[in-house]
């Protein structure tokens, strides 16, 4: 694959450093087209309305809790971004009155406090764990919801965090959005420089890459600030503590789910394309999980959007 020079910052490789063959082919794709993207080990499934996207992702989270018993514990690991299935979580399992009190949840990122050297405190107004509180775990009774040692919150002293993965507890499916640059979690593409300055990584390198603290590309920074932060990039950390490929590939299914709320139409469109045709590139990491044996990209049907010029 002959890649180019970003078009967005010269010194970090992203997706628009593909080559404008693939560019042209994936901007072409129609809805139809990306509904034909299935292939063994690799599922594509559109809903209809956001009310059926948000609860069968939801209901990712009860399923895998369901099949967890002391004696056999089962778990989620799941995004900021989408955050709306949250209180749906603590809804369903309130209202159906399950004891969810063997499962267990690994969040999938968090803020880096460059200037402290940890993870951002549960104080900070973007903290993912404050979020994953908020919205589902404080509103589950304590009678029903798992203990605080069941649920795993990456920090910057990441080897507790990553020990967690083989203490005897199964992820049954590890749940992402999908960002800008086409990342899951914050496992962005990597600067150019040093070892990577005239290639990226190989796909096996970078899956060789576990939960760390990573540099954040511009494009990141941005998406972050406009989804959450109302465009106040300021505000928004440049560096981030991610769950890795390693801890990624230790799950039994990867399922995505894109509304059309944080990347665009084409980028909807790229990852599912490249994945469908075993094309992965640590340009686009997203790509990468063409080599994992179960993943599922969902999508709000409503939200996919096109890629005709459209001058606003």
């Amino acid at each position: 694959m002959n890649l180019r020079t970003s078009s967005i910052s010269p010194d970090w490789w992203d997706y628009t450093c593909l080559p404008l063959d693939i560019v042209e082919e994936v901007a072409r794709l129609t809805l139809r087209d990306v509904e034909k993207l299935s292939r063994p080990g690799f599922k594509v499934v559109f809903y209809d309305t956001l009310e059926d996207f948000y609860l069968a992702e939801a209901l990712e989270y009860i399923s895998a809790w369901k099949q967890s018993t002391d004696d056999n514990p089962v778990g989620i690991c799941g995004p900021i971004g989408p955050t709306e299935q949250l209180p749906l979580v603590a809804r369903l399992v309130t209202e159906l009155g399950l004891d969810v009190r063997s499962g267990h949840f690994w969040g999938m990122d968090e803020w880096f406090d460059a200037a402290t050297g940890k993870e951002v405190p549960v104080s900070h107004p973007l903290s993912f764990e404050k979020a994953d509180r908020e919205m589902c775990f404080n509103r589950i009774p304590k009678k029903q919801r798992m203990p605080d040692a069941n649920l795993h919150f990456p920090k910057a002293d990441t080897t507790a965090f990553r020990k967690t993965w083989d203490a005897g507890a199964r992820c049954a499916v590890i749940q992402g959005g999908q960002g800008d640059v086409k990342h899951w979690a914050f496992n962005d593409p990597l600067q150019r420089n040093g070892k990577y300055k005239s290639a990226p990584p190989t796909p096996e390198e970078y899956r060789k890459l576990a939960t760390r603290v990573v540099d954040l590309h511009p494009l990141t920074i941005a998406q972050n600030a406009r989804t959450s932060g109302g465009g106040n990039i300021s505000m928004v950390p440049t560096q981030a503590i991610t769950v890795g490929p390693v801890e990624t590939w230790k799950a039994e299914k990867v399922s995505i789910w894109q509304a059309g709320t944080h990347d665009n139409p084409f980028g909807q469109r790229l990852t599912a394309y490249l994945i469908s045709k075993r094309l992965p590139t640590s340009c686009v990491p997203m790509s990468l999980l063409a080599d994992h044996p179960n993943v599922q990209f969902n999508y709000y049907r409503g939200g996919l959007g096109t890629c005709a010029v459209e001058m606003h």
